[in-house]
């Protein structure tokens, strides 16, 4: 089972940065844009770790984490926030966050406290998932493997094949393919999609990816 993240994060374009670089890393990511949302997911689902913006609507994440914490809920969290002052980072850690980190930040660093917490708490994750005998994909170096010979594919192509281990035997349409594949100021390409299918075959074997036509493509284990 995945590793499950809820984002609180009312900045749409952020949100849906965050959520999908950590979904290409392997984790299952539940975007909420208030504190009310928050609340709402937080009691339905399961969730391992949480990151927290503090100035949203509704319900601030500091008094998010003040509910939760007041309820006996220990999920792990982090604040990723504009307030710098010493004064909002101690508020923070008197709250129960478990880590901090200002805006603006790179996904790289978020990466890194994000694995380092959830180690640091569950003891670490599966880190490699398993295409074929001895062909694996390493979320944390986002690379393909066999053994230990790196498979050399391009970044929309591992992009891809991590689209499809994530989502193994579930049919993925074009839409879901091209919102994962293309930044929100990029122009989708069915020809360089298909291209891409091409390359990701060669790489893993041809009938692991099937066509559903004129709908998408499957990922068959």
């Amino acid at each position: 089972m995945a590793i499950s993240i809820l984002l609180l994060e009312d900045d749409i374009q952020l949100s849906d940065t965050v959520k999908q670089f950590l979904e290409l890393k392997g984790y299952d990511v539940y975007a909420a844009y208030d504190g009310i949302q928050a609340e709402e997911i937080a009691y339905e689902k399961h969730i391992d770790l949480m990151l927290l913006d503090v100035k949203v609507p509704n319900i601030s994440g500091f008094d998010f984490l003040k509910q939760l914490r007041s309820e006996g809920k220990e999920t792990p969290a982090i604040f990723i926030t504009s307030l710098n002052s010493v004064e909002d980072v101690e508020k923070g850690f008197d709250l129960g966050c478990d880590d901090y980190i200002r805006k603006p930040f790179a996904l790289k660093e978020l990466s890194v406290r994000v694995d380092s917490l959830l180690k640091r708490t569950y003891g670490g994750h599966d880190e490699k998932i398993k295409v074929d005998d001895d062909l694996y994909f390493d979320m944390k170096e986002f690379t393909l493997m066999r053994g230990e010979e790196k498979i050399p594919l391009k970044t929309k192509e591992l992009k891809l094949l991590s689209l499809f281990l994530q989502h193994s035997d579930a049919l993925l349409d074009y839409e879901t393919i091209n919102e994962a594949l293309w930044e929100y100021d990029e122009e989708p390409s069915n020809g360089s999609l298909r291209t891409y299918i091409k390359r990701v075959r060669s790489a893993i074997g041809k009938e692991k990816i099937e066509t559903i036509k004129n709908v998408g493509y499957r990922f068959v284990k």
